[in-house]
């Protein structure tokens, strides 16, 4: 019970951005432009200064990315095989693919800081610090192989893959930014992280793809249930001490990005598809997260 109560406060922020964009008349358009907004200032501010100001350990580092690479190339690889294996459209599997293996910042974010405090939000910070240019890379690969889209191009127009490069880089050097410059960055990031969580629920959308019901399932099974195994045999296997085992579950258990569903329309995809896979993976994980965190014993 605990446990759903600490996640219970992002969820129903969720559930306040569906209320305003569909029964209060917040129009698609604000949220757009808000969802931009986000996209290319906030979010990549805040995760720019969470990992320039995160104390990086070569030792530690170097384990928690080994996890997090096995991690999103068990759902890459599980997504992609039981695509084949369906013989899902090759439309439909390169803009589900990206939904079993790509995670929700925001919520992920938010939710670190409820369960380990600041220093648990370093730690999913330094992850997320590993696991965006890994995930962007996967999800643009396939998007771009089938629609012929400049792979390269669509990397470096990408705001959280810079954002994420850019601050490792000022990491490693040393980089100290000046007080106001630091605080600017600081109170655009405050500002993402709720914003961020309004735009999910407002894009929450149950049309569309349903003639694909069982690449779907697939798809929910792989992000919600498959990957947080994996999360767990990975903390084991790597011997993760115990808060970066908790974040690393965290991580693995947190429904899809909708930045998946803003991408597969960018790129040709299937977006309509996307966003029901996003709706429902964010409806089921209000059960499910809760419920790898409760197996783990938080």
């Amino acid at each position: 019970m605990s446990v759903a109560l600490l996640v219970l406060p992002d969820f129903l922020l969720v559930a306040l951005g569906w209320v305003l964009r569909h029964k209060l008349g917040f129009n698609r358009e604000f949220f757009a432009g808000t969802e931009r907004l986000v996209y290319f200032i906030l979010f990549p501010a805040l995760l720019f200064q969470a990992i320039l100001r995160t104390p990086i350990s070569a030792g530690s580092a170097l384990m928690l990315l080994q996890a997090t690479v096995a991690v999103l190339l068990t759902g890459f690889v599980l997504a992609w095989a039981g695509g084949r294996v369906l013989r899902a459209p090759p439309l439909a599997l390169a803009s589900s693919a990206q939904c079993a293996y790509r995670f929700n910042t925001y919520i992920g974010l938010a939710l670190s800081a409820s369960l380990g405090g600041p220093h648990g939000q370093t730690t999913m910070a330094l992850i997320i610090g590993f696991a965006v240019p890994l995930a962007n890379l996967a999800a643009v690969y396939g998007l771009a192989r089938h629609g012929n889209k400049g792979l390269l191009r669509e990397l470096l127009r990408n705001p959280l893959l810079m954002a994420t490069l850019l601050g490792l880089a000022g990491n490693l050097a040393g980089l100290q930014l000046p007080g106001p410059v630091d605080t600017v960055l600081a109170r655009l990031g405050a500002a993402s992280l709720a914003l961020g969580i309004l735009c999910v629920g407002a894009s929450l959308s149950w049309q569309g793809g349903r003639e694909h019901g069982k690449l779907i399932a697939w798809t929910l099974t792989v992000k919600l249930l498959l990957l947080p195994l994996a999360a767990l045999t990975a903390v084991k296997l790597f011997g993760l001490p115990s808060e970066q085992a908790l974040m690393l579950l965290l991580f693995a258990a947190l429904p899809t990005a909708s930045a998946a569903y803003v991408l597969a329309m960018r790129m040709g995809g299937d977006g309509r598809l996307v966003a029901l896979i996003i709706s429902l993976g964010t409806l089921f994980s209000v059960v499910t997260l809760p419920m790898w965190l409760m197996i783990y014993g938080y």
